[in-house]
């Protein structure tokens, strides 16, 4: 018995070993007319294969463009449609360019760094003291998703401070939003409906 291990490793999974089989067939015909003819029935086959891609708009230019890879572009045929070229199908995309950029506290993240930077530029004021309140509810969700032991809204104001070397502060009668914490009216709720409907 030959596992699939020990076989010819497949272009296209997702079509099978038989398609790859039909292909290779196809390749190895001498005449280009009876390739032409194998060719219109592989593609109508893969079609059947992926009935959930029938309706886009491209999907016999896929079906074709998928039929050159599995025959790794040796398929000599007259193509209805354009077909991407090897080298451009098979080229690697260029890597992204991420932003390295410093951030003083990985839980806080940079945007939080942003949004005190964007709030030291502001007058003092209401659009201020909302925006800095906004961040603080976000920096103690932060703690709560990073070590929730470690969330304490002292330590929120300490860094707030720290962050705009003084230049911020949160109003001496900011109240926190409540982070993921169930209160034990809230527990006690959740368990008696468990109960009853265990019940």
């Amino acid at each position: 018995m030959q596992y699939n291990t020990q076989r010819e490793q497949l272009v296209m999974p997702e079509y099978g070993r038989g398609i790859q089989y039909m292909v290779d067939l196809a390749v190895s015909l001498p005449d280009k007319g009876a390739r032409q003819r194998c060719a219109k029935t592989i593609v109508a086959i893969m079609g059947r294969i992926q009935p959930e891609n029938s309706n886009a708009a491209d999907f016999e230019l896929r079906l074709w463009n998928h039929l050159a890879k599995i025959s790794r572009y040796k398929l000599d045929i007259d193509y209805p449609v354009e077909i991407i070229p090897e080298q451009e199908a098979l080229e690697h995309p260029k890597p992204l360019h991420y932003p390295m950029q410093k951030i003083r506290r990985r839980h806080y993240g940079h945007l939080v760094e942003s949004a005190l930077k964007y709030a030291q530029t502001l007058p003092e004021g209401d659009e201020r003291t909302a925006l800095v309140g906004m961040v603080a509810n976000q920096m103690k969700q932060n703690l709560f998703v990073w070590n929730r032991d470690s969330m304490d809204e002292n330590l929120v104001m300490q860094d707030i401070k720290r962050y705009t070397d003084g230049q911020l502060q949160l109003q001496p009668d900011f109240n926190f939003a409540s982070v993921g914490i169930p209160s034990n009216a809230q527990l006690a709720n959740n368990g008696s409906s468990k109960r009853k409907k265990k019940r």
